[in-house]
């Protein structure tokens, strides 16, 4: 393959995942939730326990940003913060309202992801799953080898807070 078939394939897939995350977005806008507050109901409505550190960590959110939307979720009713007995960090939980909330909003997402699943699925394997993680895998620590620490800039500055503590 040349250069420039690869340049046009990773166009591409940039436009697409840029899409993607615009599609997030703007539903997010469309019901009138923040971006961020939204990654966080899904990533804790999956039924898995997840400190604020898991979820900045595996969602990208900075530490800050995650904070403010737990306190606002917290002080809504939404959420709860219970200590797991390991060190400092606290579980978040949905409580029976933000249960109802989190489903609420995404309701509609998961609908739209399994219809756009069923559809991919439909011409291609789900291989393309794996091969997108392993690429985003690999792209991942090639940024972090040329920058020297992670890919996203608001997450390199609190890795730095982090270190000055």
């Amino acid at each position: 393959m040349t250069h420039e078939e690869i340049l046009r394939l990773l166009r591409r897939l940039t436009l697409a995942t840029n899409r993607m995350d615009g599609a997030y977005y703007l539903f997010a806008r469309r019901r009138g939730v923040n971006e961020n507050t939204l990654a966080l109901l899904y990533a804790i409505d999956g039924g898995q326990p997840h400190s604020q550190k898991q979820v900045c960590e595996e969602w990208l959110i900075p530490k800050t940003t995650i904070n403010t939307i737990v306190r606002q979720l917290e002080a809504e009713g939404y959420l709860t913060l219970r200590h797991d007995g390991r060190g400092r960090e606290k579980t978040l939980c949905l409580t029976p309202t933000g249960m109802d909330y989190a489903r609420s909003i995404l309701g509609d997402i998961y609908a739209a992801e399994d219809a756009a699943m069923e559809a991919a699925l439909k011409k291609f394997s789900p291989a393309f799953v794996d091969a997108l993680e392993e690429y985003t895998a690999v792209l991942c620590a090639e940024f972090e080898a040329r920058t020297g620490g992670a890919p996203n800039p608001k997450i390199a500055a609190d890795e730095q807070g982090d270190r000055k503590r």
